[in-house]
């Protein structure tokens, strides 16, 4: 964070001040809601939440080297009280920021918002210091906390935005204001919040919304491959620039095709040239990711036949999204147990069939270990369905559902697509597939991993990873 005193703090959140010796004494170091991650010189935010309450440690984090504590009450140790911790992390960040006078990117979408925004903070690297949300920070706690670690030297500011309600990205972007949002699509993630497509594509453009207007730097990257997103185009003043496959999208891709791994490769086209691109990432889904990427890369001055390199060399930043890892005895774990929606899900299995077909040749077999999706509603039932019966389609070789009903209704949608028998088992916890699939897996066989993060299926993935001989060769992530 940039340096600024206890004084200018309080003033800048409305707060006052508690136990204070020295109200000019500067805050150097970051600010953090963990008590374990204080650094001399820091802030520490004490955020009463459902199981732990901040305040419990905020005498630890003063001995640890934190200047002070953000807190609602009065601590015994020098404190900033204020009425709402979280609303206090939020003003303070839009204060950093409009001081910063570095570039500021929102995102959002349905799916990929995360592998986006590693591959646009990877570009940008080139261009100048870039900080970027960490893993999935993209709440009102975690955005603020991100924008609070750039300094003096930021030139670019890289914000994933998540949304459970409408509002939610309007209050994300009003607090640290973009000048670049970036919409990548609307799908059925948190369906069963908001009701429909519709209402999901309401919130993913408040994002546009609140851009400058053209004339005053603002730009919305908008998905052209995505009717609702598309349309997003007329509620924002700021200058449209469209990515996709389509034929008037600005930046775009042609020749799309997978390598023998699985990896996407495809020519690169932009207003400004054109370069090849061949990703180190697995699935054809992320080409369009790529494209999002490019499009921000793009409007940030970067030449086409850079930003293809740059695509090129970039690899995934945030844990268990397509983590692919080959053991020492030859099978290959992809780790995406992070999160799953439909779309994702389907996704991760054309991902995992376009991997295996290499695999194949050697008597290989695919293998799709599958949890519960999370938030769907009324449509939790039919898109399980069809994620089972989409295995059959795609000739995954064996799947495995683990959990309660939802993984049930994989085992169903997949047994009644195909007549599948042993094929398909449905298992009730985690340790029930370990055991199954520590008795199955054979060399050369490739494992997909994926469920919603409440599920906790990269336990799964880990355990396996950690059999004996699987960390003793050349099997690192690739």
């Amino acid at each position: 964070m940039i340096s600024l005193s206890l004084a200018e703090i309080t003033a800048l959140v409305g707060g006052q001040p508690h136990d204070i010796p020295d109200l000019q004494r500067l805050v150097t170091g970051p600010v953090v809601i963990d008590s374990r991650e204080v650094r001399p010189g820091g802030l520490f935010a004490a955020i009463a939440g459902e199981r732990v309450d901040g305040h419990d440690y905020a005498e630890g984090a003063i001995a640890d080297g934190a200047v002070a504590v953000i807190a609602a009450r009065p601590v015994g140790v020098p404190a900033i009280v204020v009425d709402d911790v979280v609303a206090a992390l939020g003003a303070l960040a839009r204060a950093v920021v409009e001081r910063l006078g570095a570039r500021v990117i929102g995102l959002t979408g349905s799916a990929g918002k995360t592998s986006t925004k590693d591959l646009i903070a990877q570009l940008l690297e080139r261009l100048g210091p870039t900080v970027w949300t960490p893993g999935s920070f993209n709440n009102e706690i975690g955005m603020p906390l991100t924008a609070l670690r750039a300094d003096d030297t930021t030139r670019h500011l890289v914000l994933e935005m998540g949304a459970r309600g409408i509002g939610h990205i309007r209050y994300l972007a009003e607090l640290t204001p973009p000048h670049i949002g970036l919409v990548l699509n609307v799908g059925t993630a948190h369906i069963g919040e908001f009701g429909s497509r519709e209402q999901i594509a309401q919130a993913k453009g408040e994002l546009v919304e609140v851009l400058p207007a053209a004339d005053a730097g603002g730009v919305a990257v908008l998905n052209a491959d995505d009717p609702l997103v598309r349309a997003m185009a007329s509620r924002t003043k700021a200058s449209v620039l469209l990515f996709g496959e389509a034929a008037d999208a600005h930046v775009r891709a042609e020749n799309v095709r997978l390598t023998d791994l699985g990896q996407p490769s495809f020519t690169l086209r932009t207003p400004t040239g054109c370069g090849d691109v061949t990703m180190r990432l697995y699935g054809e889904h992320h080409v369009s990711n790529a494209l999002a990427a490019a499009a921000v890369a793009h409007a940030l001055g970067m030449p086409a036949p850079e930003i293809a390199r740059a695509l090129s060399e970039a690899g995934q930043l945030s844990r268990w999204r397509m983590e692919v890892t080959e053991r020492a005895d030859g099978v290959t774990i992809v780790n995406d147990a992070y999160n799953a929606n439909p779309d994702s899900m389907r996704a991760a299995l054309r991902a995992l069939v376009a991997m295996g077909s290499a695999h194949r040749a050697q008597g290989g077999r695919t293998w799709a270990v599958l949890g519960q999706m999370a938030e769907l509603g009324e449509e939790s039932l039919a898109e399980h369905d069809a994620v089972g019966r989409l295995a059959v389609r795609l000739n995954v070789s064996k799947l495995v559902a683990i959990g309660g009903r939802e993984a049930a209704w994989i085992d169903m949608g997949a047994k009644n697509e195909g007549s599948w028998g042993e094929e398909s088992v449905h298992v009730s916890d985690a340790r029930a597939a370990v055991e199954l699939l520590r008795r199955e897996l054979r060399p050369g066989d490739i494992a997909l991993v994926k469920a919603s993060r409440s599920v906790g299926l990269e336990q799964v993935a880990m355990e396996l990873l950690s059999e004996p001989g699987a960390a003793e060769g050349e099997g690192a992530a690739r």
